[in-house]
C-alpha cells in the first residue's frame, strides 16, 4: 500500500516536472531566433466557422497573398515564412487554447490577431506574460483595458479609438445646414457595437446634441422594424447604429420599409462593405454614411493596393469569400507588412527590439503610410465616412466604380459631397 502511493506521487511529480520544463521550453523557444528551424513561422487563430468565417476566409487568403510576396522575395532573416493557424470558430473561448498551442507545440516565431475585437482580447493575457509583440487585426479599443506596449491595431480608428471611431460622422452632420440638433443611438448588446455607440454616445454630448433614444437589442434579434418605429417616433435628426452584419442588413430593410426621416443614417454599421450584403441589398444603401477602410475611389490608390488586389481577387475565385477584397483584405496584408518591415529593418527576431522599432517608425503598406500611437492605435485616425450614391442595381460590378461609396471625410481623402438629407 505505501508503495503504490509513493509510486502516485513520484509520477505526479514528474508530469509536474515535465509540465514545468514544457513552459521553459516553449518561453525560450519563442524569445530566441529560431535558427535551429529553416522557416519562420507566424501563427495565429481565424474565424474559418461561424458568424465571422466569410470575413476571416478573406483575411486568411490576403495573409496567404503576403507569405507568397515575400517568400519570392527570399523569405525573412534568409528563411522562408510559414502561417500556422486554427480555426477559433468565431469563438472568444478557444482563443487562449489556440495561442497556447502555437506557442508551445508549435513554437512559433511570432503570433498574430485574428480578426475582430472579441477574438483579440482572450489572446492579449498570453501574449503580454510573453512579452511578445502582437500585431493586431480591427479590434476596437481593445488595448484600453490592457495598455500593453507591443500592441499595435492595423485598423485606422486613431489614438483615442472610441471617439474617433464615430468622429467624421458627427464633422460630417455638424457641417450640415442646419447642423442636427437631436440623435438617436441605437447598436447590439456586443462588445464593438457597444463600443461604438459609448464613442458617439461621447461625441453627441461634447456637441451639445440632444439624446432622444438610446437602447440597445440583443444581437440575434430577428426584426427590427419595430425598433425603426421606436426611433421615428423620437423624431431625431440623425442616427448612428453600431451593428454586426446580420443585423445591419436588418436596420437597413427596416429604415427603408418604415421610410425613416432621419437627415443622416448609419455610423458604426459593419457589413456594409462587404460584397454580398452591397448587392443584396443595392439601392435600399442609397444615402447611408457608414464608416470604411478602403474604397474605389481616386483619392486612395495607394501603392501597391490595386496589385495586391488583383493577387486576392484571384485566389478568391471559388472560395465562398468577398470577391472584391476592399474592406478587411488590404488591412490583413499590411499588419503583415508590418511586421516584415520591422523583422527586416533591425534583422532581428527578438520581440522586445521589434517592439520597440514599430512604436517609433513609420511603415509603408498597401493602405497607405501607417505609425502608431503609445496605445498601439494609428497615430492618426483614418476611419473613412462614405456615402452610398446613385446604387440603380444589385450587380457586383457597380460596387467596382468610383462615385458609389464617396468618401465624405477625412478632408485628407474626400472625394465627392454628400447627398442631404437622407430621407430624400
Amino acid at each position: 500500500m505505501f508503495m503504490k502511493s509513493k509510486q502516485k506521487l513520484s509520477i505526479r511529480g514528474w508530469l509536474k516536472r515535465s509540465f514545468a520544463m514544457a513552459i521553459i521550453a516553449g518561453a525560450v523557444a519563442i524569445a530566441a531566433p529560431a535558427q535551429a528551424n529553416d522557416t519562420i513561422k507566424i501563427g495565429f487563430s481565424m474565424a474559418l466557422t461561424g458568424g465571422l468565417a466569410g470575413a476571416g476566409k478573406g483575411a486568411l487568403i490576403a495573409m496567404q497573398v503576403w507569405a507568397e510576396d515575400v517568400n519570392a522575395k527570399g523569405g525573412l532573416l534568409g528563411k522562408q515564412v510559414e502561417l500556422v493557424y486554427y480555426d477559433d470558430q468565431t469563438n472568444p473561448a478557444t482563443v487562449p487554447a489556440i495561442y497556447t498551442k502555437l506557442l508551445d507545440i508549435d513554437e512559433v516565431d511570432f503570433v498574430v490577431s485574428g480578426y475582430g475585437t472579441n477574438l483579440i482580447a482572450p489572446a492579449m493575457p498570453i501574449v503580454m506574460q510573453r512579452g511578445l509583440v502582437f500585431p493586431s487585426l480591427f479590434g476596437l479599443a481593445v488595448n484600453e483595458k490592457f495598455n500593453y506596449p507591443n500592441y499595435f491595431q492595423i485598423m485606422p480608428s486613431g489614438p483615442e479609438p472610441m471617439t474617433d471611431w464615430s468622429r467624421g460622422f458627427f464633422e460630417v452632420a455638424m457641417a450640415q445646414d442646419p447642423p442636427p440638433k437631436t440623435i438617436a443611438l441605437v447598436g447590439a448588446d456586443a462588445e464593438f457595437a457597444k463600443n461604438a455607440v459609448n464613442g458617439a454616445r461621447t461625441n453627441a454630448e461634447n456637441l451639445g446634441l440632444e439624446i432622444v433614444y438610446d437602447e440597445s437589442y440583443p444581437p440575434r434579434t430577428a426584426d427590427y422594424t419595430p425598433i425603426v418605429n421606436a426611433i421615428q417616433a423620437r423624431k431625431p435628426d440623425i442616427v448612428y447604429v453600431g451593428s454586426y452584419p446580420p443585423d445591419s442588413v436588418g436596420m437597413v430593410k427596416a429604415a427603408t420599409e418604415v421610410g425613416l426621416k432621419a437627415r443622416m443614417f448609419g455610423g458604426g454599421m459593419v457589413g456594409l462593405q462587404f460584397a454580398s450584403i452591397m448587392t443584396a441589398l443595392g439601392p435600399k444603401l442609397n444615402g447611408i454614411v457608414n464608416y470604411d477602410f478602403w474604397v474605389p475611389e481616386p483619392t486612395l490608390k495607394f501603392e501597391g493596393v490595386e496589385a495586391f488586389l488583383a493577387k486576392y481577387q484571384t485566389a478568391a475565385e471559388g472560395q465562398g469569400v468577398d470577391p472584391l477584397g476592399y474592406y478587411l483584405q488590404p488591412y490583413a496584408y499590411a499588419y503583415l507588412q508590418v511586421l516584415e518591415q520591422a523583422i527586416a529593418a533591425t534583422n532581428s527576431a527578438d520581440h522586445a527590439v521589434i517592439g520597440e522599432y514599430i512604436r517609433n517608425s513609420e511603415f509603408d503598406t498597401v493602405v497607405g503610410k501607417v505609425s502608431f500611437a503609445p496605445n498601439g492605435e494609428w497615430a492618426n485616425t483614418r476611419v473613412l465616412m462614405v456615402q452610398y450614391q446613385g446604387i440603380a442595381d444589385n450587380e457586383l460590378a457597380t460596387f467596382t466604380k468610383t462615385g458609389t461609396r464617396v468618401v465624405l471625410y477625412p478632408a485628407e481623402w474626400k472625394s465627392g459631397d454628400i447627398n442631404y438629407p437622407y430621407a430624400e
